[in-house]
């Protein structure tokens, strides 16, 4: 199970770096007027794909953990709770993928921006915050 909760964390930092780089690519994009080309939707992808990745990996590590004798406490329910709705959000980029291209890079970049923002509230509803992870030895 430590094995779990490693990649978790480890993931954790992948969706951050990757929301950074969407974010950026996303305000670049806005600001100058240009196309919505395939590495703005491939930016985007890989960080809903990576949120995707992160939720299965924290269901896992609830069950898991949860039933084998831990219980399921407030705080990583609420944390469960916020994680789904950024999940889902970071996921709204394909509701709108016949839009126009500045639309589609302001749509997007409030999507990433706000399920970031979820991330970081999620992240903190868990005691330890940032540092609760198998990666610093917690």
């Amino acid at each position: 199970m430590v094995y779990v909760l490693m990649a978790h964390s480890i993931v954790r930092w992948l969706i951050v770096l990757a929301a950074l780089l969407a974010l950026i690519r996303l305000g670049w994009g806005l600001a100058s007027k240009r196309a919505y080309d395939q590495v703005a939707w491939r930016m985007v992808n890989a960080y809903s794909g990576l949120m995707s990745l992160q939720m299965l990996l924290g269901l896992i590590f609830l069950l898991w953990n949860g039933f084998a004798g831990v219980g399921f406490p407030g705080y990583r329910l609420a944390h469960l709770a916020v994680m789904l709705v950024a999940v889902f959000v970071s996921h709204l980029p394909k509701r709108w993928k016949n839009a126009t291209d500045a639309l589609r890079h302001r749509n997007d970049l409030i999507a990433v921006a706000v399920s970031l923002a979820l991330v970081v509230i999620g992240v903190l509803t868990l005691p330890q915050g940032w540092t609760s992870s198998a990666v610093f030895g917690h």
